[in-house]
């Protein structure tokens, strides 16, 4: 059987309910530039990047002429948006207390607003100080560099590490550092066919909601090697 000894949780989309206000407060930020885009698209094309792939977005793709300016007004708005509305992922913080495995969060997010955003709740203190952000590594997300980092911390084989990722680019990422993954949905989220998007960046499972993730837990902990895993139709192989 092939055993899990280090949990490694993506932040936003995961943890915490952080997707919906970054790309409402990114998208007021686009209108004001000038850029003619829908709130779903704003969702659809940035969630999951680090911000040095959305600068690169927002002014090689999108035209914005002062990227700098505008994300600096996005983060006021961010943070201030992140005091009034955030909350925990339904049922997530109690998953992870209930968790026995060593833990940590791989995000693609800087550190700041790491302690902006998960930093407000309970959850960041089952984490802490096994918290690490984009900023620690040269590549982020979709590069293995961060669940690298993760992994040589705590001495772990990458074989032995289980990711949880809601984005495709943290699956193709732990996929690539060597480590299982199971893709997480929102049940909110309004994109549709996350589940075989996520199946196809590489996800072991994929899972919606906390119980259900809980429940992908299990089976991933109680399945031998090899063995081929499956939940409404998806089905990949556990890597030997």
């Amino acid at each position: 059987m092939m055993t899990t000894e280090l949990l490694i949780f993506d932040c936003d989309g995961v943890l915490i309910d952080s997707e919906p206000l970054s790309s409402l407060v990114l998208w007021q930020a686009l209108l004001r530039a000038g850029v003619s885009i829908s709130q779903a698209e704003v969702h659809r094309r940035f969630t999951g990047y680090s911000q040095e792939d959305a600068h690169r977005i927002c002014s090689e793709e999108l035209g914005v002429d002062d990227v700098d300016a505008m994300f600096a007004r996005c983060r006021t708005d961010l943070y201030a948006e992140f005091a009034r509305s955030l909350t925990p992922m339904k049922g997530i913080a109690a998953l992870v207390a209930s968790l026995g495995q060593r833990k940590c969060v791989a995000s693609n997010s800087t550190m700041e607003r790491l302690k902006s955003s998960l930093g407000r709740f309970e959850l960041w203190h089952e984490f802490a100080p096994n918290i690490f952000s984009a900023d620690m590594v040269a590549r982020p997300k979709p590069a293995p560099d961060l669940f690298l980092l993760c992994a040589e911390t705590f001495g772990v084989d990458p074989a032995h590490c289980l990711v949880v990722d809601d984005s495709p680019h943290g699956i193709e990422g732990a996929v690539a550092a060597g480590m299982r993954a199971i893709g997480f949905i929102d049940p909110a989220d309004p994109r549709k066919g996350r589940r075989a998007v996520l199946a196809e960046a590489g996800a072991m499972l994929v899972a919606t909601g906390a119980d259900e993730l809980r429940r992908a837990f299990d089976t991933v902990f109680s399945t031998p090697s090899g063995a081929a895993l499956a939940r409404d139709g998806v089905a990949v192989a556990m890597p030997a």
